[in-house]
């Protein structure tokens, strides 16, 4: 039996930076993600899967692959097949052969005898196991000529894959690692699409902190439910595990439009252990008609970062539709962002919380979009404003804000928070530590004034401000200016004068000793 090891991230970002130099000549980032997540996620089902049956069998842990792989086999051809196969059907609702399981495979892939269909069979004996797992791999083409231009070369290239990302320990990992390798090969392999990649995608930090904002105070309910209708590859809800006194019993609930990234949601709910029953996820746009409108359709938690300043139809029919037609008008069809915050807005229940990522000009801009956020403030459903540091996210280098809601509160006051100065520098991207998201949450906890970062604005500074919610109108951050004393200044330079007098005699004398007539 072995003790568990701690596997760090260096490991799984070293066996990602191997596969993506494979892939990285034969397309774009973009396309060679979906490789690689993919692989990685078969890998961490069939060792998954091959670790439980040793301990079914055994009641222990294998002390390698090979030994769980090695006994698998013998109970797979043995008297016991049945009963085995009940069990392991009954846990994991799918059944791998020995002969596709990832270690089997990449022992294989070891002697150059791997072929791209054996990959692509276990891929579809997966999809077809169960429901829940239907069209996981679509985004993984195998036949693609990316791969190679013929049969022999796309196996070689699966090959490169396969023995590549056998090296990383996936069951002893500590830390996330669908969100790790996603984050990792946007951050340094994306940038040529950093904008199409990124824009499903938010930062691991920044999530937290709009995860803890909008679970405050809600951490003790039994069957919270969690809704993200932008929800990408799914970490903002995946962080409402990490924080409920409850996890196991969270409602998930998310829409995403992309059916790639759709997958990742799936995978990543997977790999986070949230049970099928507990997660109702679809492919769909959550502009062009509203959803859920049946069975549960409101939600203890909203949670978004949709596409900023996105655009939409904006057609007139939208203004019967429910989610807008309390507010008389529309989003401007030139920028969405209002669209997106008042489909999550309706979703929420009585005395939930919203947290939503939108840039600042939400904050200020005129037209529909005042009409709007006027609305709002007098029903009093803004409850905080806090503007974010600058380039913390993937798809743009703007600071971004977090406006968060609240539905049917008491009290019109918004806190105003300025965190524009609390991160981390980086090279390529800032970044926020965890002390920094404890010193931002503990603002927005404590909501009192806190000079130069924080303000708790009356209803009646809204107004005479024409619900302008731009930061700066409520919270000075400006460092300043030291006072001159024009005095002291004056002293200086006579000072000044005076040892630029004795400088030029001095040196006056120097001359006349040498025979000079210069004179200063």
């Amino acid at each position: 039996m072995t003790e568990t090891v701690n596997v760090d991230s260096k490991d799984l970002i070293s066996v990602l930076k191997a596969g993506s130099q494979v892939l990285y000549t034969k397309m774009d980032a973009i396309e060679y993600k979906n490789y690689l997540l993919g692989i990685v996620f078969y890998k961490y089902l069939s060792d998954r899967y091959l670790t439980a049956a040793f301990d079914l069998l055994n009641n222990s842990k294998p002390a390698s692959m090979a030994e769980a792989l090695k006994c698998y086999e013998d109970a797979w051809n043995g008297s016991d097949h049945d009963d085995l196969e009940t069990e392991l059907k009954q846990e994991f609702r799918y059944i791998i052969p020995p002969e596709l399981t990832y270690t089997k495979m990449a022992a294989d892939a070891a002697q150059n005898n791997l072929q791209r269909e054996t990959l692509q069979k276990a891929f579809n004996g997966i999809e077809q196991s169960d429901p829940m797992f239907a069209g996981m791999f679509s985004a993984v083409d195998l036949y693609s000529t990316g791969l190679g231009t013929n049969d022999t070369q796309q196996s070689k290239t699966v090959t490169e894959l396969v023995t590549i990302i056998n090296r990383a320990d996936l069951l002893n990992y500590q830390g996330d690692v669908l969100g790790d390798a996603y984050e990792f090969m946007i951050g340094e392999f994306a940038s040529e699409t950093v904008k199409k990649a990124g824009q499903f995608y938010t930062p691991r930090n920044p999530g937290m902190l709009a995860a803890r904002i909008a679970m405050d105070g809600q951490e003790d309910i039994k069957g919270l439910s969690a809704y993200d209708p932008c929800m990408g590859s799914g970490s903002l809800l995946i962080h409402m595990k990490k924080l409920s006194h409850y996890p196991d019993y969270i409602k998930y609930t998310g829409q995403e439009i992309i059916p790639t990234t759709f997958n990742l949601a799936r995978m990543n709910m997977f790999l986070h252990g949230v049970a099928p029953e507990n997660q109702r996820l679809r492919v769909g746009d959550t502009l062009d008609s509203d959803w859920p409108t049946d069975e549960e359709t409101d939600f203890h938690v909203c949670i978004m970062n949709p596409p900023y300043s996105a655009p939409w139809s904006a057609s007139q029919g939208f203004l019967t539709d429910v989610r807008f037609s309390n507010f008389g008008v529309l989003p401007p069809k030139s920028k969405a962002d209002y669209a997106f915050l008042l489909h999550g807005f309706y979703h929420l229940k009585k005395g939930g919380t919203m947290a939503i990522f939108l840039p600042h000009g939400v904050l200020f801009r005129g037209g529909a979009e005042g009409t709007i956020r006027q609305k709002l403030l007098e029903d009093g459903s803004i409850y905080a404003v806090i503007g974010l540091a600058p380039n913390l996210f993937y798809n743009t280098s703007i600071p971004v804000s977090v406006i968060v809601l609240k539905k049917e509160r008491q009290g019109r006051d918004v806190l105003f928070i300025d965190a524009s100065k609390i991160f981390q520098k980086g090279k390529k991207q800032n970044s926020m530590s965890e002390e920094d998201i404890d010193h931002i949450f503990s603002l927005y906890h404590d909501r009192k004034d806190v000079e130069k970062v924080a303000h708790l604005a009356s209803f009646e500074e809204l107004q005479k401000n024409d619900f302008n919610l731009n930061i700066p109108r409520y919270v000075d951050s400006a460092e300043e200016e030291e006072e001159i004393d024009l005095d002291a200044v004056y002293e200086n330079l006579q000072k000044d004068d005076e040892e630029i007098k004795v400088s030029a005699e001095e040196l006056n004398k120097a001359f006349e000793e040498l025979g000079l007539k210069v004179r200063v």
